[in-house]
């Protein structure tokens, strides 16, 4: 079958980024605050979907399940507090030229 008749906008190049772009010009300044929380509320539940299997549930019950994903983000947290309070193991960098060049005539 053909859709010669139809322009959508998915059909046409460029007008996704076109009216995203044209979203983003007219956001005011509360607006904006409020999309970049949301973007980054939403990449912290993408991440643990991802990575914890929370995109499938393994109990029936809307009281077990919220359980399993209370445990689950209880778990998640544990693991950035341990990362975060962990000591880098990495060795510092070695003093950039200028770096050494200041301390020696310093």
């Amino acid at each position: 079958m053909s859709h010669s008749g139809s322009t959508s906008a998915s059909s046409q190049p460029g007008a996704c980024t076109a009216s995203c772009s044209n979203a983003a010009r007219t956001l005011s300044p509360a607006n904006s605050k409020r999309l970049s929380m949301r973007t980054a509320a939403s990449t912290c539940v993408a991440s643990v979907r991802c990575t914890c299997g929370l995109r499938r549930t393994r109990y029936r019950g809307l009281r077990k399940t919220h359980v399993q994903h209370v445990l689950t983000a209880l778990a998640c947290n544990v693991t950035r507090i341990a990362d975060w309070i962990t000591i880098p193991t990495r060795n510092p960098r070695p003093p950039s030229p200028f770096h050494a060049l200041v301390s020696a005539t310093g």
